[in-house]
């Protein structure tokens, strides 16, 4: 007889280890299934850091943060470790570039209080910027990292602690919804549940159009590059920021990094577009490009001279973009049991605690009291005919 649970999340990056960790901690029995091994490399949630801000160009992503800031405390809490740093954000550079007018503009709808700063109040405090004449910053206090792999080790660890079943290298192979439940199908068992959450990041678009769903998903690769600036104390949390360079041009769109706790890490410099989308997984090719990392220590040099040190490592990761950068958390319009998270961007992982917790109310309530009005499936008109 196939084994029942409550729901089955499928994917355990990000986003799924935190539906999981908030279903168990509602008292649901729960499954996790991942079809690499656990905190794989293969995807978009594994590695050292990933920025936490409030800072965005849309209130309402300054409101969700609002939300996902006091999520992650209690995460942090519960699992006797530190996930987030602190280290204060600046968002630098012209302050007629669009990005930036539109970044001021929304901090100041969202009403969230940071410092407008010019070019002499950064070199006062951030002396390693060597910035253009006439460039201006906003900084926040509270941006900082997130320990992405701890974070998803620790949502997964909790929620097997309360009970949640964690199986990985296990493909699935057919999800099949009815109106008893969902069938989920691997090469070695059938399983059935109540509800399912699908969080499988670049592999959604395949998974999808299994349920009559075909999202305009891509996927990009993004290169990450990690240097060792000439002096690796100047670049730590509380001497350095995390920090977005509103520039679009040789360097990529909007140049940013994220300082070191551990000199041998180096500092981390990449990009957020650029590169060449394909349509499916097995199309991503993962050598990292070094003419990339070489255009990066360019930006270094012009912007950050003691940073373009000597290259320590660099890999490639995947975002999976929608056409607007926006995600998708929705339940599927003919079979509401089956919630989907998908489509995070390349600006997810800040959010993946609180999309959890969307997704998890979804599947509990039918609804989530958190916004979704940005990630409807219905934007897409997604349902096939």
């Amino acid at each position: 007889m196939a084994q029942h649970f409550d729901v089955i999340v499928i994917g355990a990056g990000g986003v799924g280890s935190a539906a999981a960790y908030y279903l168990s901690k509602a008292g649901k029995k729960v499954l996790l299934l991942e079809q690499f091994e656990i905190d794989h490399q293969n995807g978009s949630s594994y590695g050292y850091s990933r920025v936490i801000r409030y800072t965005y160009d849309n209130p309402i992503y300054v409101d969700l943060m609002r939300d996902a800031y006091p999520l992650w405390f209690a995460l942090q809490e519960e699992a006797g470790e530190q996930l987030y740093v602190k280290t204060g954000g600046l968002d630098f550079g012209s302050p007629e570039t669009d990005t930036f007018r539109r970044m001021k503009a929304s901090l100041d709808a969202a009403e969230l209080d940071y410092e407008h700063l010019d070019k002499a109040d950064i070199a006062e405090r951030y002396p390693q910027f060597a910035l253009d004449d006439g460039m201006e910053g906003l900084f926040h206090a509270d941006t900082g990292l997130l320990k992405a792999s701890r974070c998803v080790l620790s949502h997964i660890r909790l929620a097997q602690e309360r009970g949640a079943t964690v199986i990985d290298q296990t493909p699935v192979l057919t999800v099949t919804p009815s109106e008893y439940g969902v069938e989920v199908v691997t090469e070695g068992e059938t399983y059935h549940c109540d509800r399912i959450i699908l969080t499988v990041g670049s592999w959604a678009k395949g998974l999808l159009a299994q349920q009559g769903i075909n999202l305009p998903l891509k996927i990009m690769p993004c290169q990450l590059g990690f240097y060792q600036p000439g002096t690796p104390a100047d670049f730590e949390p509380g001497k350095f920021p995390v920090f977005f360079a509103h520039m679009n041009g040789p360097y990529g769109e909007m140049p940013y990094g994220i300082p070191h706790e551990d000199p041998s890490i180096g500092l981390k410099i990449t990009t957020f577009y650029g590169w060449d989308t394909v349509e499916k997984p097995s199309e991503v090719d993962y050598t990292p490009s070094q003419d990339w990392t070489e255009r990066i220590r360019d930006f270094a040099r012009q912007y950050i001279p003691d940073a373009a040190g000597p290259l320590i490592s660099t890999r490639r990761c995947l975002y999976t973009l929608t056409p607007d950068k926006d995600f998708v958390i929705d339940q599927h319009p003919n079979y509401p049991q089956v919630v989907i998270g998908a489509g995070f961007s390349g600006h997810g992982f800040k959010f993946t605690t609180l999309m959890g917790k969307m997704l998890s109310d979804l599947a509990i309530e039918g609804q989530t009291p958190h916004n979704t009005s940005l990630f409807k499936l219905s934007r897409f008109q997604p349902v096939a005919v």
